[in-house]
């Protein structure tokens, strides 16, 4: 799946929904994540938690993400979503959220290899598509654990390892060691994902060049900036960036994930989802703490709309 584009949407919770994702696939991810679903509550029917497996045909290849601690409970996930139209099923052992790290899950679970190995066998086993794994480097500096699970994830038959390139403790923290995803990638025949501190083009050929990694995953970095997958992927094929996106392309596609937000989750939900995605689109542009200030209070997707179309037709935006 990342042979032809090895640009990965990264796996966010409260992020990368439907919408987002449909949008950075067309701006040039080659494959997305789904926000991370909890097996427990997936094997249990919890409606809001299909809501988040929400697919369209329009952003495969698709990844939908899942964390628990339960080997049973993970592998009852993995057949469920195996009936559902996706690509391949990835197993959370990264997020450092404190909710999660309580249940066991998440990063927790580099703390115990024995238990990681088991859900692993677990999924990869109950699984009908490809299983993958997103990983820390390991708990802290000082339990460095990325390489033995890395190569236990080969041993279980996982298709491929994505590495973010910091530990549990350091959290989004610090500087990312991709020295370490190089190590990986020459400890395991896997295809290797690298992930942390790609915040352009140029950071994305940077990664590929240092650590002869298969796919690039970019995560914070895309947050209101979904054309930095357009940026890298033009400029890993040609060693040049493309022009930044016109004030008038940012408009109308706020316009469209607004609308579509909407249209999956309900105007009530839906605008309140927004609000982050709006205060990350108008992070630097003139007139974008007022502009945040005003949308934060706003409830209704009209005026939302309204907001919009008035802080991008204003005469310094335009001269941008």
């Amino acid at each position: 799946m990342i042979k032809s584009n090895p640009l990965v949407l990264a796996p966010m919770a409260g992020i990368t929904d439907l919408p987002f994702r449909i949008i950075c696939r067309e701006l040039g991810a080659g494959l997305v994540y789904s926000e991370m679903v909890s097996a427990e509550a997936l094997i249990r029917n919890q409606g809001k938690t299909f809501t988040l497996l929400r697919s369209d045909p329009a952003e495969k290849p698709v990844a939908f993400q899942i964390f628990g601690s339960r080997p049973a409970s993970m592998a009852a996930a993995a057949r469920i979503l195996s009936q559902r139209p996706l690509d391949c099923i990835d197993i959370n052992m990264g997020c450092p959220v404190p909710k999660v790290l309580k249940s066991g899950s998440g990063s927790a679970l580099l703390r115990d290899l024995t238990l990681a190995r088991e859900i692993m066998d677990a999924v990869v086993g109950a699984s009908a598509v490809p299983v993958t794994v997103k990983i820390r480097l390991g708990w802290d500096a000082n339990s460095i654990i990325a390489l033995d699970l890395a190569q236990a994830a080969e041993a279980a038959g996982v298709a491929a390892v994505t590495i973010h390139a910091r530990t549990r403790s350091q959290g989004f923290s610090g500087s990312a060691d991709w020295s370490m995803i190089k190590a990986v990638k020459d400890a395991v025949g896997i295809p290797v994902i690298g992930n942390g501190d790609v915040r352009s083009g140029p950071d994305a050929g940077k990664m590929r060049d240092e650590t002869g990694c298969d796919g690039i995953m970019i995560g914070r970095a895309c947050q209101g900036n979904p054309w930095i997958f357009r940026e890298a992927k033009q400029f890993l094929e040609t060693g040049t960036p493309p022009a930044p996106p016109t004030p008038q392309e940012k408009e109308e596609t706020i316009h469209r994930h607004l609308e579509e937000i909407v249209a999956l989750r309900g105007e009530h939900v839906g605008v309140r989802e927004m609000r982050k995605h709006l205060c990350w689109y108008s992070k630097g542009l003139p007139g974008g703490a007022e502009f945040r200030t005003r949308v934060n209070q706003l409830t209704k997707v009209d005026e939302v709309k309204e907001e919009v179309t008035a802080f991008f037709a204003d005469p310094v935006m335009l001269k941008r």
